[in-house]
C-alpha cells in the first residue's frame, strides 16, 4: 500500500470517527468486553486487553466506560454474549475485502453484510476466499513533524521488537508481529510519541491499484459497511488513486 493510501485512509477514518464518536465508543466496547471474556480482566496479565484499552484511551474513551466494558467481559457485570464472526468478499475490480463483526444476532450480521456487498458491485464469498491475501500485523502510525528523528524513531522501534520501519513524506509506519505489539507500543509511548492509529490490522500481501471510477465504489461499500454496528473492522487490498478524495 502506498503511503498516499495508508495516510488518505488513516485521516479519513479519523475524520469519521470524530463525526460518530458514539458508534466508535460501542465498537470499542464490545471489543474490551471481549478480550476481557477471553484473557481476563487483569491488564497486567491480558496483553490483548491491555492493547484493546490502549486503543480505547486513543479514541478518547471514557476511563468509566472501559472500566464497565472489562466488567461485562469478565462477567462482574450483566452483558450481553457477542460472537466473532468474518465475512470475506470481492468489490469493485476484483478488490478482495475481509469484514470483521462481533454480534449478538448471526442471521442479522449475515443479512446486512451480504446486502453491503450487493448493493455496492460487490460478492460475498466463503470463509477463506479472500484472508489468504492478508497476513495479520500489529501496525502503529506516527504523523510526522520536522523536528521528528527519523534514525531515532527506527531505531527505537526496531529494538523494542518490530519487524519493519517504513518512512513516508506524511507518517511513519512501523509493522510488528502479532505478539510485540504491545511491547513496541509502550516502548514509543515511554518515548513521548503519539499515534495517529495504533492497532492490530490485516495487511494486505500485495495491492490492486484501481480506476478512480472503482474506488468511488469500494469506499461506498466500506462505507457502508463501517456504518454497521456489527461491524468491528473492514479491511481491503485496494490502492487508490492519487486524486481520489473519498
Amino acid at each position: 500500500m502506498s503511503g498516499h493510501s495508508k495516510w488518505h485512509n488513516i485521516q479519513q477514518r479519523k475524520g469519521k470517527i470524530d463525526v460518530i464518536r458514539g458508534k466508535i465508543f460501542t465498537k470499542l466496547g464490545k471489543e474490551i468486553i471481549m478480550a476481557a471474556k477471553n484473557g481476563g480482566s487483569n491488564l497486567d496479565i491480558n496483553a490483548h486487553l491491555r492493547d484493546v484499552v490502549a486503543k480505547a484511551k486513543s479514541n478518547n474513551m471514557p476511563a468509566d466506560t472501559i472500566a464497565r466494558a472489562i466488567k461485562k467481559g469478565a462477567g462482574e457485570l450483566e452483558g450481553v454474549n457477542y460472537e466473532e464472526i468474518v465475512y470475506e468478499g470481492y468489490g469493485a475490480e476484483g478488490v478482495a475485502i475481509v469484514v470483521v463483526t462481533l454480534t449478538d444476532k448471526k442471521n442479522r450480521s449475515v443479512a446486512t453484510v451480504r446486502h453491503a456487498f450487493d448493493r455496492h458491485h460487490g460478492n460475498m464469498g466463503a470463509a477463506g476466499c479472500v484472508s489468504w491475501m492478508f497476513a495479520k500485523k500489529g501496525q502503529l502510525i506516527i504523523e510526522r513533524t520536522e523536528e521528528m528523528d527519523e534514525d531515532e524513531i527506527m531505531m527505537l522501534a526496531l529494538e523494542a521488537g518490530a519487524e519493519d520501519f517504513n518512512a513516508e513524506e506524511e507518517m511513519f509506519e512501523i509493522i510488528t508481529a502479532i505478539e510485540n505489539f504491545g511491547t513496541v507500543r509502550e516502548a514509543l509511548e515511554k518515548a513521548g510519541f503519539e499515534f495517529a492509529s495504533a492497532e492490530l490490522t490485516m495487511i494486505p500481501d500485495n495491492m490492486i491499484p484501481i480506476s478512480l471510477e472503482g474506488a468511488g465504489k469500494v469506499q461506498r461499500l466500506i462505507d457502508m459497511l463501517e456504518e454497521n454496528e456489527d461491524v468491528q473492522d473492514v479491511y481491503h487490498n485496494a490502492e487508490y488513486p492519487e486524486e481520489f478524495e473519498g
